[in-house]
């Protein structure tokens, strides 16, 4: 995600101008540091969900102080206990079932607190995961849900798992790419299409894909089309 920072994700903060920041999924931080200065600097709050950042956790905690709120569990545990918020960043579990469920505790959330749908980024919309799962720890989600998978790597191209080497060897994978309620692009695609919201959805193909879900207001879906068509990537 970090790789969008300076074409898309900060200017899109700074059009939305969020009181509230949401973020699935911090990694080591890269990403979420720079939404702790943004939001210490403007005064809003930044919500970390991770349940296992690789950072030193006390010490954010002290530095950026009441600007930072972490929960070091799972999103789905942690998101209804979470209140308003306007602007959410997701970035973690690349799988249909998280991911599809992220977007419906949104959607509660935005119609138990009378708010429009959070401006919501999502990565990793193209390859390889928009259509295919990948889970950390495949016992957290459902077994209905979850796609036969292996600890095998991945080629652009090939729609099956590599028996050696490839791309992230060291994670489950999903045996097979497409398919129905496999992948994040999937999952956004699914709820789009059950939501009452009016939402619109905007994508990047660049850095494994950024997808950008805007709530019914033109001029924000102006804005994030000319960041996005401005960007580049």
């Amino acid at each position: 995600m970090h790789r969008f920072w300076e074409k898309v994700i900060k200017p899109l903060i700074l059009s939305v101008q969020p009181k509230v920041i949401v973020e699935i999924g911090s990694f080591t931080g890269m990403n979420t540091f720079k939404l702790l200065d943004y939001c210490s600097y403007t005064g809003a709050k930044c919500v970390v969900i991770d349940p296992a950042p690789l950072y030193d956790v006390q010490l954010m905690q002290r530095y950026y102080g009441d600007t930072v709120s972490l929960y070091e569990t799972l999103s789905l545990e942690a998101l209804p206990q979470i209140g308003a918020y306007d602007m959410v960043l997701i970035d973690g579990d690349h799988n249909w079932y998280t991911v599809y469920h992220e977007l419906k505790l949104a959607e509660q959330m935005a119609q138990r607190e009378g708010l429009p749908f959070p401006v919501t980024v999502l990565h990793d919309t193209g390859w390889p995961y928009g259509r295919r799962d990948m889970y950390y720890s495949p016992e957290t989600v459902p077994e209905a849900y979850r796609q036969p998978c292996e600890k095998k790597g991945l080629q652009r191209g090939y729609t099956g798992l590599l028996e050696a080497g490839g791309f992230n060897s060291t994670v489950h994978n999903a045996v097979q790419e497409h398919g129905p309620k496999n992948g994040i692009l999937t999952a956004i695609e699914d709820f789009l299409m059950e939501t009452e919201h009016a939402l619109s959805f905007y994508e990047l193909s660049s850095n494994n894909g950024l997808g950008v879900i805007v709530p019914d207001n033109e001029r924000l879906r102006g804005s994030v089309k000319y960041i996005l068509d401005s960007s580049g990537l």
